[in-house]
């Protein structure tokens, strides 16, 4: 049976990034909070193509290539793709470039109307819905064929699957930096710490992991 799986980054205060803009689709912030995954090397072979063998290994890698396994469909939010900032753009196919990294049918979620499914290399295929997230999360339940299905984002799509009870596994990077701005992850989970088994472990960037898993 499909688990329904969250990698997020957040600050020691709480705080997701803020303020995206054309020039910086994740927020002013995301450079800091996504630092120690961004130096793993997974990070360098999955998003970069680097087969060099270069990036970081331990605690961080670990997780870094956990976020990779097992995924046979994913969901994200209409910014994360794009579509708030390039609204009138019908040939946008997402910040990814020509080959984008996930591999698996990415369910986009939008409020407008749906835009015609997008096949890209590498067997990634956009689809549109605007349905509500349980009948989105059916669709690719059943695409991801007995994998998992992950929440990639953004910070406000996850936390709607989180307050609807929707997800087995919440995986939070917790960068030791402090923000005091942007978006607040936990509020309005009360409780999750009582549904799910919590775990911890810090890595040698200073990087807590903490983890839910009902």
């Amino acid at each position: 049976m499909a688990r329904v799986r969250i990698d997020l980054f957040a600050s020691l205060d709480g705080y997701t990034a803020a303020g995206p803009t054309p020039d910086n689709p994740m927020g002013e912030d995301w450079g800091r909070l996504t630092a120690a995954y961004a130096a793993t090397r997974t990070f360098h072979e999955r998003v970069f193509g680097d087969t060099s063998g270069a990036g970081t290994t331990g605690v961080d890698e670990a997780y870094a290539a956990a976020h990779f396994e097992g995924i046979g469909a994913e969901i994200m939010g209409a910014a994360m793709f794009g579509l708030h900032t390039f609204p009138d753009d019908p040939d946008w196919k997402g910040w990814w470039g020509d080959q984008p990294p996930f591999g698996t049918p990415v369910y986009v979620l939008t409020h407008t109307a749906p835009r015609p499914s997008i096949p890209m290399p590498g067997g990634t295929t956009f689809h549109f819905r605007n349905t509500a997230i349980e009948e989105v999360l059916a669709e690719a339940s059943e695409a991801a064929g007995g994998l998992d299905v992950r929440v990639g984002g953004g910070v406000s799509t996850a936390r709607d699957f989180l307050r609807a009870g929707l997800v087995d596994h919440l995986h939070v990077m917790i960068a030791p930096i402090v923000l005091g701005r942007g978006t607040r992850l936990w509020d309005d989970l009360r409780g999750l710490d009582l549904t799910h088994k919590v775990t911890t472990e810090v890595a040698e960037s200073g990087t807590i992991h903490v983890t839910f898993t009902r």
